[in-house]
């Protein structure tokens, strides 16, 4: 097979380059096991009819958003909770939750009395599956409810008329879905080169909460035609790597030895060039990388695997890892991180994908992003325009038994109708 790969596209990019450069004007699409009231978000007041004990006819109910800055302590001190019941909250209950853990934007919920009008609990929504209830009326506590997540098997197709970007929102499906399908293709389709007539059928995960849509999971499988020839996918778990991942009808890997990109960015600011005028220095020096900008603290991943050689300062560069990866003589750097993840450090082995640290702006740097460099043999290549080998395929001894586990997964795959 024959693999092109012209341009690094990451999810946000990638979104705006199908939409852009499409061509045609509608799109023709199908979901099949979903619909969209399926998607839409239940009520905020749904929440409490979960909770045993909070009633909607006994119980007034305020939410707030935590603010920049913003403690538990504060809060409380606002609804007249005592110091002592904060500091026993904090010290006494901290083995079930710290209280110190609490996020802007995050949500909050008052409950109070509706004959007494006296504050009884306070409901903070720590993430999708998670409420903290803290009860102040007979006793003081602290509760934690976990809610299971739901993943629910779901089919769609579409015919690209404009753009796969308006397929996928005709089709009232996650932007998260579109880009899990540009990074799964980022080495086999140009999606520069989308034609009218291109379609796709494909079976994915959708994770619920209390009926509620979260988020889309794994691509269990896909087609995509492009140019009247079929591009299937199916995610494999391969005896021999003990680790799922996306394999070709054939068994061939859909991964290559690098990801496309180190992280999910919003735009490239900057690309790889021997004459770049620094935007500091404003002299003309060699960019022997490409400046992904994204919002400080965006997580930053190894493209490949490898072993850590360097993890520290390193003047203009800030805060640098250097990684040497475990095919060719092919080392990856990345600049400028805010900080490193926990434990990378240099003789550290990790994984393609692993986080290693996170966006920032140390070194010589106008702003968060991330430099990211390329060298083989020693010598700086462009990373938009790198030739990666794929990784290893399903074994010879093991494609057998490869075709008869995906062999009803194709025939599901297959049956999905395009309309």
């Amino acid at each position: 097979m024959v693999f092109r790969h012209n341009i690094f596209i990451s999810t946000s990019i990638f979104l705006g380059i199908v939409f852009l450069f499409s061509t045609c004007n509608s799109t023709n699409t199908n979901v099949q096991e979903s619909s969209q009231e399926s998607i839409i978000p239940v009520e905020e007041v749904e929440i409490f009819k979960k909770i045993q004990g909070f009633s909607l006819e006994n119980f007034k109910i305020d939410s707030s958003s935590v603010k920049n800055g913003q403690s538990f302590s504060e809060i409380l001190q606002s609804l007249n909770i005592s110091y002592d019941q904060i500091y026993s909250l904090g010290n006494d209950f901290k083995e079930i939750y710290d209280i110190r853990k609490i996020y802007p934007g995050d949500k909050y919920y008052t409950i109070f009395n509706s004959d007494s009008n006296k504050f009884s609990n306070l409901i903070y929504q720590h993430s999708l599956t998670e409420k903290v209830i803290m009860s102040f009326l007979d006793s003081l506590n602290i509760t934690v409810k976990k809610s299971p997540i739901e993943i629910r098997i779901q089919k769609a197709s579409g015919t690209i008329s404009s753009s796969l970007w308006q397929s996928f929102i005709d089709n009232k499906l996650s932007p998260a879905l579109v880009s899990k399908v540009a990074s799964l293709y980022a080495w086999t389709i140009d999606f520069f080169d989308i034609q009218s007539g291109d379609n796709y059928k494909i079976i994915f995960e959708s994770k619920y909460v209390e009926n509620k849509f979260i988020g889309v999971g794994n691509i269990k499988a896909i087609l995509f035609n492009h140019k009247g020839r079929d591009f299937y996918a199916f995610r494999y778990l391969s005896k021999s790597k003990k680790v799922e991942s996306y394999f070709t009808e054939s068994g061939e890997s859909m991964q290559r030895a690098l990801l496309s990109a180190p992280l999910e960015y919003v735009r490239i600011s900057s690309k790889f060039s021997n004459r770049r005028l620094h935007p500091i220095k404003k002299i003309y020096r060699p960019h022997h990388g490409v400046d992904y900008a994204a919002p400080s603290g965006t997580d930053v991943v190894s493209t490949g695997d490898g072993k850590v050689i360097f993890a520290g300062r390193s003047g203009g560069a800030g805060n640098m890892i250097k990684i040497k990866h475990s095919f060719g003589n092919v080392v990856t750097k990345y600049l400028h991180l805010l900080r490193f993840e926990k434990g990378i450090k240099v003789g550290r082995y990790v994984e393609q994908g692993q986080k290693i640290g996170e966006v920032g702006s140390t070194g010589l740097s106008t702003g968060p992003h991330l430099d990211y460099r390329v060298y083989i043999n020693g010598k700086a290549k462009n990373p938009l325009k790198l030739n990666v080998p794929s990784k290893d395929p399903i074994a010879e001894n093991l494609k057998s038994k490869y075709y008869l586990d995906i062999a009803d997964t194709k025939a599901t795959l297959d049956s999905v109708s395009l309309e």
